[in-house]
């Protein structure tokens, strides 16, 4: 059991966070959803105050803290891929619905969660002791929102993109 959860804050839709999250990737599920025994500042007896959930085997809780704090992109979550197909599922599923497109990867979901989908390959290339191929693919990555891995496989390579 891991000593260690992270609360995500939300404004008062952490059950639609927590089912969106374990609609889109595996081992994910709602795990308990907890009402509030009474009256607080954002929120009434009865009321969905905390949801535990877990996201790819990794346990979180969901606070409906209110409108006070909001996500920004000093916290993301990274999503390692395995292929383009699952890099497009990912990154069209968390900007669907209210979501948003960055760059390098990064999207946010409807909620100002940020996520970088990155597939194993950009790893595996930044991590190349062939440095020159190395900045290819980093400089072909940054003119990118969502992560093409042909497209840096070719920058890779020194193949005009």
């Amino acid at each position: 059991m891991s000593r260690i959860t992270p609360c995500l804050w939300y404004d008062g839709d952490a059950e639609q966070a927590a089912n969106l999250y374990a609609s889109i990737f595996p081992d994910s599920s709602v795990d308990a959803v907890h009402r509030s025994p009474t009256d607080y500042p954002n929120g009434k007896t009865g009321d969905v105050l905390t949801v535990e959930f877990t996201v790819l085997g990794q346990k979180f809780l969901g606070l409906n803290g209110g409108p006070m704090f909001k996500f920004n992109e000093a916290v993301s979550f990274q999503v390692h891929t395995q292929d383009q197909e699952e890099t497009d599922r990912y990154w069209d599923a968390i900007i669907a619905d209210g979501g948003a497109p960055s760059m390098c990867g990064w999207c946010k979901d409807r909620f100002g969660l940020s996520w970088q989908i990155t597939p194993r390959q950009l790893t595996d290339m930044m991590a190349s002791p062939d440095r020159a191929a190395s900045k290819r693919a980093m400089e072909a990555m940054m003119t990118m929102r969502k992560i093409d891995i042909a497209a840096l496989e070719r920058a890779f390579e020194g193949e005009t993109v």
